[in-house]
């Protein structure tokens, strides 16, 4: 199962430059999340912190009880061997075949004969479908190769969280729907903690269990997938739209910190939860959806109403007699009635600053 990683309050700056600040979030264990953010927010830097490449001003980063920001090298050499990385470019070495950068890892950091490095590594070049194609140079494979490679060489020592960063760059829609699908694949079968960094809507909508968006140096929202799918907040809507008119602007400097209402007649402003993606047929049912239900169900009076209707209306009639149930055990008010998964109007307003959402 995959690890949570859990940031507090982390600030990164180059010089006078503010990248980031006070940036606070929970990638929960064995879930996909995706972090979005116009190009220029930090996006990238903020996933070198996370494995101890950056060393942040501010704040802390949690995994397994380490702070990397504050260990010692030694603790980071071995909290790094929890992550894999699949960068922007792939980040092959050129003068390797595909078969050799993907036994990289294992002849580095382990002691693994060569025979069970084969072994590993054709398991994973036939999980990302490269069969055939493993003794060839990074220059004689095309991008969404080239990227797929990447993503076999993070997976060879079975890591626990898996960083993506913008995956889908430089791919056509076609391969990039292929790659998310693989990811969820990869997730129900290894059920490792994963993050995504992109500005593809389609990911974003698609994909993750939680999504999140940073824009001018601040964590704007982060939560379940229905608040961000759900949200008015007009940078989040610009976004998850692709429209030209709203906070962020062509240039990063320029970018408002206004809030300019979106107009309710835009017929760009497209609201609503679409399907996420399911595990290819045959494979095992995620088990982080059942995980991130439980977890909802907790925290699910803490959410603003469309998030919250967003969220009842993927839960079985079980599901909202677990639910119902638990409230009843913890003297709060039910929001969901019994045998039916329309809810009441009998519900909490969330809490002004919930560790599920907060707008900044």
């Amino acid at each position: 199962m995959g690890v949570e990683v859990v940031v507090e309050g982390l600030g990164k700056s180059f010089g006078t430059q503010a990248i980031w600040r006070d940036v606070t979030l929970t990638l929960p264990a064995g879930e996909v999340s995706v972090l979005l953010g116009p190009s220029g927010t930090g996006k990238s830097v903020f996933l070198k912190c996370l494995i101890g490449l950056l060393r942040p001003e501010r704040g802390r980063v949690l995994i397994n009880g380490v702070d990397l920001c504050t260990c010692a090298e030694r603790d980071t050499y071995e909290i790094r061997k929890l992550f894999g990385v699949l960068f922007q470019d792939g980040a092959l070495f050129g003068s390797m075949s595909v078969y050799d950068n993907i036994a990289f890892p294992l002849r580095e950091h382990t002691r693994k004969s060569e025979k069970e490095v084969n072994r590993i590594v054709m398991s994973k070049v036939d999980m990302v479908g490269m069969l055939g194609a493993e003794r060839k140079l990074p220059g004689e494979i095309s991008g969404g190769m080239r990227k797929r490679a990447g993503l076999a060489r993070a997976l060879v020592l079975d890591p626990s969280i898996i960083l993506c960063d913008e995956p889908d760059s430089g791919l056509d829609p076609v391969r990039t729907a292929l790659l998310s699908q693989l990811l969820i694949d990869l997730n129900a079968q290894l059920d490792a903690t994963i993050l995504i960094v992109t500005h593809n809507i389609t990911v974003a909508r698609t994909v993750p269990d939680n999504l999140g968006m940073l824009f001018r140096r601040e964590l704007v929202l982060f939560g379940p997938r229905e608040l961000l799918l759900t949200s008015d907040v007009p940078v989040v809507a610009q976004l998850l739209n692709g429209r030209k008119n709203g906070p962020i602007g062509m240039s990063e400097e320029r970018d408002t910190a206004e809030d300019p209402a979106l107009p309710p007649e835009d017929p760009d402003n497209v609201r609503g939860i679409v399907p996420q993606l399911e595990p290819t047929p045959g494979l095992p049912r995620r088990d982080a959806v059942r995980r991130r239900k439980l977890r909802l169900m907790q925290s699910l009076h803490t959410l603003p109403t469309p998030a919250r209707q967003a969220v009842l209306t993927t839960m079985t009639p079980t599901d909202l007699d677990d639910y119902d149930t638990w409230r009843r055990r913890t003297s709060a008010i039910p929001i969901a009635t019994r045998k039916t998964t329309t809810p009441t109007t009998r519900v909490e307003e969330p809490a002004p600053r919930s560790r599920w959402w907060s707008k900044r």
